[in-house]
């Protein structure tokens, strides 16, 4: 007897990839056979197939029927209709698009004026590049136009199915093998295999009389056609994959010779690319490969971190249409901005040339402390780490100079695929991540999924507030296998190297005990077996939900370390989603009831003699690093590329005076008042004069008003004196759109009071020949930037001083025959003086 449902779709973006995964999921449970038909395009579909529930084109509104028959048809109605009541209308998500939400940052006027050609993009690494832009990955089946000839029904059979078998094998080998983000692909990959639609699709193709490369590229055709009209990313991505799975199918039938894809580089080149997978990346030559430009991708996809592995500059989220028509010209990417520049002027060089010099000086400087443990001027000890995501990233971390890994984010692991990863995958990642390691820790969080990061095949509905809901530690007892598989995979790779194993969002001892437990009962199955591991692995909490930070005494009776989640202890302990825009502005670290929060959690995680660090994001902070250092952590953990400027500051940080900082920050009542506080702290810290020849520069080649103010900018960023040269500049202009500050006579007095400004300053710049400025020429600049927390109007007095000093002819003579910036330094001085 045959089992009928019928509904209503009441999915906003109808039955697109991961709600029909979900049903395919479940109705590959059951042995009777599942039809999905859509009443208003007549189309049926086989409810076991992804692919052929896509087909149907359910919209929300359309009318389904769902009919069953076989064994055990009844059971299969039952569950059935238990999910598409309770589950399925939550199984719908806002569909990815390539762009993000929001306008571009305006690009800084230094650059703006200059009128650059360019296309916006979202940038995910660093650094620049330059090169012959080139269009890579795609793999257009149209291209092969010669196909072999059918050797017969059978024969052409046999052959597609001894090569869906080698294929299949031989995915499966390299992911046993294969401990890198090509994993990810390799389940997408197999899933398509497995799939009953793709399979039928094929031998459909061969009984009509085609050899099995033209029901090959029809297959893919077919589906192809499907899913490119979406408008979701996710069903783009999915048909990337059958086109992938199609051409391998080809290779592993006919050879690489008769079905090639050649991304080879011989020159140095910025690829563009629509679909380029982590395989195809990792086949490009890196000494040639000078950038990366994704028109899809998002900031944690496999291919961007491989990217930034490889220190290769990516932008993503890239209108491929408004890069077309340059594709073999040179163009130029900037991460710093996130721009391509499509057309590099003269101006345009010589801007990036002067990029090129701050970060080439920046390089050096931090090189001397890329591999020196921190430590304070005082030599107070205090570890600088690195948060990753996957095995990958541990390599460069540690050579960029983490002295451990202090985040270990493994979610990562988890998303972005149809299962999770077993226990060998695992252990090879983490005995992976150990290979880079050396003999320094890693501390492995273990995965913080459900809420705000849904992972489809464990089928967590949808929630209204996911920060505050079912995640992390609070969904382990319901998936306690996968639970046990992660601790399993993690104490085993503790035999090779230092691993701590960390627990998120832990709110109560009761967790804490619970872990433990599952904790000794893995252990004592790794014992019965003989599997070797760390029998005294540290255990530790992140202390990101507030009620911890009452119970440290509880708590450091069971376990080993706590690591602060700034992120999230600052949202839990103000009651504020960091992520709606309205509210935002109460989501702020330097709040005094924030820092006397970490004040106390420190001070009673010490008094209890255990060990704590930092591995939010406030680690990375430059301006809060004094207060971090008050606080008398042992550890912070950020991004690997914070990791060598961090070292830097902190050595001329003294922990002392870091303390008083604190004490006064968290007596202050605003958070307005911390930043006025740790701003005077700065302009203190050096005590540095107005005039240095760090900022004087003579003979300079600067060609336009853009470049010299640039060229200062800088030389105070590097100096020390100014955290964002950009936006120091930026004031500057500001002024410079009121009134022109040529003061005639070949002067010119650029000034502004700014924030931006560390420590107020005196700069020069005596120009090889002179630019105009205003309406008149300058080859002198004396450019004046003050502090906006500088005491009254010193501002004025300093300009007026240099102004009336420059009126007089004996002055000016001397600035300009000055031969050394000791001696303009001098001329300087003594005119402010008077």
């Amino acid at each position: 007897m045959t089992q009928t449902l019928t509904f209503t779709c009441e999915l906003p973006n109808g039955v697109h990839a991961r709600p029909a995964s979900h049903v395919e999921q479940l109705c590959n449970t059951f042995a009777a056979d599942i039809k999905w038909e859509n009443t208003r395009t007549g189309n049926i579909a086989n409810a076991k197939s992804v692919l052929s529930l896509i087909g149907t084109d359910t919209l929300q509104g359309d009318e389904c029927i769902i009919t069953i028959s076989g064994e055990d048809e009844m059971q299969a109605i039952e569950k059935i209709t238990h999910f598409i009541k309770t589950e399925f209308p939550h199984c719908d998500e806002a569909l990815e698009t390539t762009e993000e939400t929001g306008d571009f940052a305006p690009l800084p006027r230094n650059l703006s004026n200059l009128s650059p050609a360019v296309v916006r993009g979202h940038s995910v690494s660093s650094g620049q590049g330059r090169g012959k832009l080139i269009q890579a990955g795609g793999i257009n089946f149209d291209n092969f136009i010669t196909l072999p000839s059918s050797k017969g029904l059978d024969e052409e059979q046999s052959a597609l199915s001894t090569g869906l078998e080698q294929l299949r094998n031989a995915l499966v080998l390299q992911q046993k093998a294969d401990n890198s983000t090509a994993v990810a692909v390799i389940d997408a990959h197999l899933s398509i295999l497995r799939d009953e639609e793709f399979s039928a699709k094929l031998l459909s193709g061969i009984s009509e009389g085609s050899c099995a490369a033209e029901a090959i590229i029809a297959t893919a055709k077919h589906y192809g056609k499907q899913l490119q009209q979406s408008s979701s990313a996710y069903l783009r991505e999915r048909e990337l994959d059958i086109r992938d799975i199609c051409f391998q199918l080809l290779q592993m039938i006919y050879g690489t010779d008769q079905f090639r894809c050649d991304n080879a580089l011989t020159e140095p080149s910025i690829c563009l690319a629509d679909d380029l997978t982590p395989s195809q990346f990792l086949e490009l030559d890196k000494s040639l490969l000078k950038g990366l430009l994704l028109t899809h991708g998002g900031s944690t996809s496999h291919t961007v971190i491989l990217a930034r592995s490889f220190n290769i500059p990516t932008l993503i989220g890239i209108e491929e249409s408004a890069l077309s028509p340059f594709v073999n010209q040179e163009v130029l990417i900037d991460c710093k901005q996130g721009v391509v520049i499509t057309a590099i002027t003269p101006e345009l060089e010589r801007y990036y040339q002067e990029e090129l010099r701050v970060n080439n000086v920046l390089e050096a400087r931090h090189a001397k402390y890329r591999n020196l443990p921190g430590c304070t001027a005082d030599t107070i000890k205090l570890e600088v780490a690195a948060n990753i995501a996957h095995a990958i990233e541990a390599e460069p971390a540690f050579n960029n100079g983490a002295e451990s890994i202090g985040l270990f984010r493994t979610e990562m692991l988890y998303m972005d695929r149809t299962t999770a990863p077993d226990e060998d995958e695992l252990y090879n990642i983490f005995c992976q991540a150990l290979e880079a390691a050396s003999d320094k820790s890693i501390i492995i969080r273990t995965m913080d999924i459900g809420g705000d990061k849904p992972v489809d095949y464990l089928n967590i509905p949808a929630e209204n507030n996911p920060f505050l809901g079912y995640r992390a530690i609070r969904i382990y007892e319901e998936y306690i296998e996968l639970f046990k598989t992660q601790l399993r995979g993690i104490l085993r790779a503790s035999a090779h190297g230092s691993l701590k194993i960390m627990i998120p969002m832990i709110s109560s001892v009761e967790e804490i005990l619970w872990v433990k437990d599952v904790l000794a009962e893995v252990r004592q199955e790794l014992r019965k077996e003989k599997v070797p591991f760390d029998e005294k692995i540290p255990l530790g909490i992140m202390l990101e939900v507030p009620s911890v930070a009452f119970i440290i005494d509880q708590c450091s009776e069971e376990i080993d370390f706590f690591s602060i989640g700034s992120n999230d202890l600052t949202q839990y302990l103000m009651a504020v989603d960091r992520d709606n825009a309205k509210v935002t502005k109460t989501y702020n670290s330097l709040n005094p009831a924030f820092l006397r929060t970490l004040d106390h959690v420190v001070r009673e995680v010490h008094r209890h003699g255990k060990w704590i660090g930092l591995c939010g994001e406030l680690g990375a902070k430059g301006s809060v690093l004094p207060l971090l250092v008050g606080l008398g952590l042992d550890e912070i953990s950020m991004s690997a590329p914070s990791i060598p400027a961090t070292k830097e500051r902190l050595s001329k940080l003294d922990s002392r005076k870091c303390r008083q900082l604190l004490n006064k920050a968290m007596a202050c009542r605003t958070a307005m008042e911390v930043e006025h506080l740790l701003a005077q702290f700065r302009m203190a810290q050096s005590d540095a004069p107005l005039i240095t020849t760090e900022c004087i520069v003579l003979d300079a080649d600067l060609g336009s008003k853009e470049e010299v103010i640039k060229t200062l900018s800088d030389n105070l960023y590097l100096a020390g004196r100014c955290r964002y040269p950009d936006k120091l500049a930026d004031d500057l202009w500001a002024r410079e759109d009121v009134f022109s500050t040529g003061l005639g006579f070949g002067f010119a007095i650029p000034h502004t009071k700014s924030e931006h400004i560390e420590q107020s300053t005196i700069s020069v710049a005596k120009l090889a020949q002179p630019i105009l400025w205003g309406d008149d020429e300058a080859q002198f600049v004396i450019m004046l930037t003050l502090n906006k927390h500088a005491a009254g109007d010193q501002h004025m007095k300093i300009f007026s001083k240099l102004a009336r000093k420059i009126m007089h002819v004996d002055f000016r003579d001397s600035l300009q025959k000055a031969t050394s910036a000791e001696e303009i330094e001098q001329l300087l001085q003594g005119a402010i003086a008077e």
